[in-house]
């Protein structure tokens, strides 16, 4: 009887490091997975980024080129209308990695900037 409780035991001793083992390795597959859903995570948010800004640029360089063709002012209009896509990507990229708020609808309907004040420089309770 000794011999087989004896058994059991280190059966159910083989078990328990059995399962230790592949819970370990699971785990570690786990991690692995994790960092690298962030990883992917990390490069959406980087491509979303980097078109939003080319996407500017161009757009404002295609609109100066529209314009300079149609209207003959020479390289002017593409120079100011590419400085101005360059703002413009610049502003959605910093948007878009909340380095700036985009304002209120309504402060933007009433003139009013977000800190409160309107246009006159009281603030709203004055």
């Amino acid at each position: 009887m000794t011999d087989r409780k004896g058994s059991l035991e280190d059966r159910l001793k083989r078990l328990d490091a059995e399962l230790a083992e592949r819970r370990g390795k699971e785990e570690a597959g786990t991690a692995a997975e994790e960092r690298a859903s962030e990883s992917r995570k990390g490069y959406a948010v980087a491509m979303k980024l980097s078109s939003e800004f080319v996407a500017a640029v161009i757009v404002g360089a295609l609109l100066g080129y529209l314009l300079d063709h149609f209207a003959g002012t020479g390289p002017w209009g593409m120079i100011i209308l590419l400085l101005l896509g360059f703002c413009a990507g610049v502003l959605n990229v910093m948007r878009a990695a909340g380095l700036v708020a985009s304002p209120h609808p309504v402060d933007r309907l009433a003139g009013r900037d977000p800190g409160g004040r309107d246009g006159t420089g009281k603030t709203d309770g004055a």
